[in-house]
């Protein structure tokens, strides 16, 4: 047995650092966190300066176990969580849990999984930061309470019965999704014209080569766009000036949490949550530093790596030391940038983690590089027949820099509508140009875009809402709870106006475009909508962007030792509870309804309002005669921008398509989405068939196709007792009704050759006995503070 026991958070990287540290270590990994919060009473004592309870969850009680046991066999525990405050909690949770003292068991840190970084931590251990596990437990106390006072209120208040939670910042990072998307839906698109004009000049090899000026800014309407276009008729167009100005682009910071998640989205097309799956996997086989990190600071060992990279790969000429400061002054989850560790190693095998490996060492090695050096040449170009001129602007790459390496990307909140300049012929002043045509092109304004989860995080960041650690599940939790969906929308023909002035005649033509088409992007649901409207009216300083901010330089303070997190806590909750008491008390229930008008066929009302399960359009009133009618919403509909029209469309189903082997095919929706009945069997529709359009002869196929996999998964089916045997992914099984039993082993190779008794018996054997349900009995709590002894 090993004398000294390091404990780590993930299997993974416990392999990868045994490996290291040779026989006098055993490495055992605690697999994340091992205690948390009680739910019973919140496991908060709210009377006792927010005392929190903790107890050791069912699915950890044997991680726990073994981990005593090691820990009894061995002379030292050495802990080495993760270096951020979420790492410091757990290992102090270890300390309760193992029974070891905080204040003198042995805990390192590294930024990197490598043998130089590991075994200077061994060399260098600290104590317990209880500052960092504080920090921690006030978020982990204050989210809590927020959540579980909240989510009541939904539940009462919006008649949702416990589908409804609410969280500190899930709830804010939703009402940035849900204000965007009202800006969307109240803006009007402006319409403008454009001029553009091309002209063609010798190069220096004599060729006529041509080349685009544009015109006195934007014109407000086509009478306008005609009259100028008019004014250039028969015009000369002289070269007045030419300025080259040299110009500079430099290279951005390396990673940070927040910016690889943005250029990952951008330039791979990763899910915030993909990108943070791929990145631990390269953190802990050692090929990436720390990857929860709000630092673009490089080691000095860090920058002699690199130096030598930029020196081998592209020359010394390339090579340009560079310090970045951090934008985020409380920056401190870890103290570097997310960089390769060894950055000899421009790629690696592993196909998953390949790409975004590529893309941090491209970056990385970007950020050391000399500045790209560029000509811009600007052209201002006279008319003769009116005081206007026209600017042709183009630009040569004199030098790439770090632009060899590796290219930034943009969102399109940055200025998507820039054109790229090209090159221009070689121009002079007093040179006559060859006039070729000129174009008034008509062009709308548009609104802010739709975020997408890379906007999303950039945004939170810029507002001070979250740290690295928490901008992932706070995207996942918002999807998960159903405020958000992530989803592509189609986008619509437009028309517009082209006046084109070519060999001295104006002609207006015009062209289609499609516009509002946008690929994974986040959109409100209804009850996102609503629910941000609800908690906006009556918790508005929770809401409030500035005030979440504050909450997070707040928990900076307690890990910088400058607070102390209960009376922090408490300063909040006081407030916070009497709000919660005061809406519960006072608060009218939230109808979630929209009057759409009345029905031209029957008179009845038609609304549109949250269900049970979703947004709806209801036509009737439950206190008529009649039943109410409902039709659920399509997944592109909204309860706040729906139309009458549009809504009595919806109760065009059911659809009966007509007969297919001589019995009737209806098309409805259910609670799963629509789908097509025939002969009593019902199939799914799934997304690519609409209902109200499909025809019957791409119904047909569909029916045929599923019916032919059902067939493939019986293997029998008998007369009597509804009873029949299936192939599954597991194998064959025994279907009675609704339920399933499972086949003995012995049976599994015979199934086809069993009989109706056979089966019987298998099914009373299995209702006998049913598999064992997961109980949680509550556990014996905990009730210590961090620090208490």
């Amino acid at each position: 047995m090993a004398k000294n026991l390091l404990i780590v958070e993930s299997p993974a990287k416990a392999k990868t650092i045994e490996k290291i540290l040779g026989s006098d270590f055993q490495v055992k990994s605690c697999f994340g966190h091992i205690r948390d919060l009680e739910k019973d009473d919140m496991g908060i004592d709210l009377q006792h300066e927010f005392r929190p309870t903790y107890i050791v969850p069912e699915e950890k009680e044997k991680v726990v176990r073994e981990l005593k046991k090691v820990a009894k066999s061995s002379d030292e525990v050495w802990l080495a969580t993760d270096e951020d405050r979420e790492g410091e909690a757990i290992s102090w949770h270890l300390c309760e849990v193992l029974g070891l003292d905080p204040g003198v068991t042995k805990r390192i840190v590294f930024h990197e999984i490598t043998r130089p970084a590991i075994q200077q931590a061994v060399k260098n251990p600290r104590i317990l930061d209880m500052n960092l596990v504080n920090a921690q437990q006030a978020r982990r106390i204050l989210d809590r309470i927020v959540g579980f006072e909240l989510s009541p209120v939904l539940w009462r208040k919006m008649g949702m019965k416990n589908s409804l939670s609410a969280g500190r910042v899930q709830s804010v990072a939703v009402r940035l999704i849900v204000e965007r998307e009202r800006e969307i839906q109240a803006f009007s698109p402006q319409s403008s014209f454009r001029v553009g004009a091309s002209f063609s000049a010798k190069d220096a090899g004599d060729r006529w080569v041509s080349f685009r000026a544009e015109g006195p800014g934007r014109l407000p309407d086509p009478e306008s766009a005609g009259k100028f276009l008019e004014s250039c008729i028969g015009a000369e167009y002289t070269v007045r000036e030419v300025q080259v100005k040299p110009a500079r682009k430099s290279p951005a910071a390396p990673f940070t949490t927040s910016t690889l998640q943005q250029e990952a989205s951008r330039k791979l097309g990763y899910s915030v949550s993909r990108t943070m799956v791929l990145a631990q996997k390269l953190y802990e086989s050692g090929r990436i530093s720390y990857m929860r990190t709000d630092s673009v600071n490089l080691s000095e060992t860090a920058l002699e790596d690199i130096g030598q990279a930029i020196r081998g790969n592209f020359g010394p000429e390339y090579l340009e030391s560079r310090t970045f400061r951090n934008r985020n002054e409380s920056a401190q989850e870890a103290h570097e940038a997310i960089r390769p560790t060894n950055m000899a190693q421009s790629t690696i095998e592993d196909s998953d983690t390949r790409r975004l490996y590529e893309l941090i060492w491209k970056r990385t090695i970007a950020s050391q590089m000399s500045d790209a050096e560029l000509e811009k040449t600007t052209a201002r170009i006279a008319i003769s027949t009116t005081r206007e001129e026209l600017t042709a602007t183009g630009e040569v790459m004199k030098f790439e820099g770090f632009l060899k390496a590796y290219r930034e990307d943009r969102d399109e909140e940055d200025g998507s509508e820039e054109n790229p300049e090209g090159l221009l012929p070689p121009l002079a002043a007093g040179q006559s140009l060859r006039f070729e045509e000129m174009q008034a092109t008509e062009r709308f304004t548009r609104p802010a875009p739709r975020y997408t989860e890379a906007s999303l995080v950039k945004k939170l960041e810029e507002l001070g809402i979250g740290r690295p650690s928490t901008y992932a599940p706070t995207i996942s939790t918002i999807q998960k709870r159903g405020y958000v969906e992530k989803r592509d929308k189609e986008g619509v023909q437009r028309q517009f106006q082209v006046l084109l002035l070519r060999e001295g005649k104006i002609t207006t033509v015009s062209q289609q475009e499609i516009t509002g088409a946008e690929k994974s992007k986040m959109f409100p649901t209804d009850l996102g909508m609503l629910v941000t409207g609800f908690l906006k009216t009556h918790f508005n300083r929770v809401m409030d962007y500035g005030f979440t901010a504050k909450i997070e330089e707040e928990f900076d303070e307690i890990a910088n030792g400058k607070k102390v997190w209960n009376e922090m806590i408490g300063t909040f909750y006081q407030p916070f509870h009497e709000s919660v008491e005061n809406t519960l008390e006072h608060a009218e229930r939230v109808r979630g309804e929209r009057s759409l008008g009345d029905d031209p066929a029957t008179g009845k009302p038609v609304v549109a309002r949250m269900g049970r399960y979703g947004p709806m359009v209801q036509i009737g009133q439950a206190s008529q005669e009649e039943k109410p009618r409902f039709a659920k919403l399509k997944s592109t509909q909204s309860i706040e921008t729906i139309t009458l029209p549009e809504a009595l469309e919806l109760f065009r189903l059911p659809r009966n398509l007509g007969l297919f082997e001589e019995k009737e095919v209806v098309i409805n929706i259910g609670r799963f989405g629509p789908y097509a009945q025939h002969d009593k069997k019902f199939y799914s529709l799934g997304k690519d068939l609409d209902p109200y359009s499909v025809a019957l002869d791409r119904v047909i196929p569909l029916i045929r196709e599923k019916r032919e996999t059902r067939d493939n998964k019986t293997i029998k089916v008998f007369s009597t007792g509804n009873i029949q045997i299936l192939r599954g992914p597991y194998g064959p099984y025994i279907k009675q009704g609704t339920r399933n039993y499972r086949l003995p082993k012995d049976k599994t190779e015979s199934a086809a050759a069993l009989t109706l008794e056979e089966c019987k018996e298998i099914i009373e054997k299995g209702k006998a006995s049913p598999g064992k349900r997961k109980r949680f009995p509550r556990k014996k709590p905990q009730a210590r503070e961090p620090g208490s002894k």
